[in-house]
C-alpha cells in the first residue's frame, strides 16, 4: 500500500501535521520541517532547500513562499503578503506548491486553530 495515497494525517511530537495526498487549507500554518534549511547557493545563484543528502533548487517565487513559512502565518496570510509584493498571486498555485512539499516531507502544517510559539 502506498502511504502517499491513503490521505491519512500524521501528527508529529510537536503537534504539526504532514498530510500526503491532501490539499493545504487557507488556515494551515506551514513551516519548514526540522531537517530542511532554506539557503542560497552562490554557485547556482539560486535559492535552495537543503535536505539530508539532497538539494532542491528553487525557481520563481518558491523561495519567497518558503521564506514566509514560519509556522505563525496562515496560508491565507502568506498569499496576502505575496499579493502585496507582486500584485497578483494565484492562491491555488501557492497551495499546490506547499502541498507538493508537504508530500515530500519538506514542509509541515500546524492547524489553523493552533498557534505556533516559537
Amino acid at each position: 500500500m502506498d502511504p502517499t495515497r491513503t490521505g491519512r494525517t500524521t501528527t508529529t511530537q510537536t503537534g504539526t501535521r504532514t498530510r500526503p495526498g491532501v490539499g493545504v487549507s487557507a488556515s494551515d500554518r506551514p513551516r519548514l520541517a526540522r531537517h530542511v534549511r532554506l539557503g542560497f547557493c552562490r554557485t547556482r545563484q539560486r535559492h535552495i532547500l537543503q535536505l539530508p543528502e539532497t538539494v532542491v533548487v528553487l525557481h520563481g517565487s518558491g523561495a519567497d513562499i518558503l521564506g514566509l513559512c514560519d509556522g505563525r502565518r496562515t496560508v491565507a496570510e502568506i498569499v496576502a503578503e505575496l499579493g502585496a509584493r507582486y500584485r497578483t498571486v494565484p492562491d491555488d498555485e501557492v497551495r499546490r506548491f506547499l502541498a507538493r512539499l508537504v508530500a515530500r516531507r519538506c514542509v509541515t502544517l500546524a492547524g489553523g486553530l493552533e498557534r505556533a510559539d516559537g
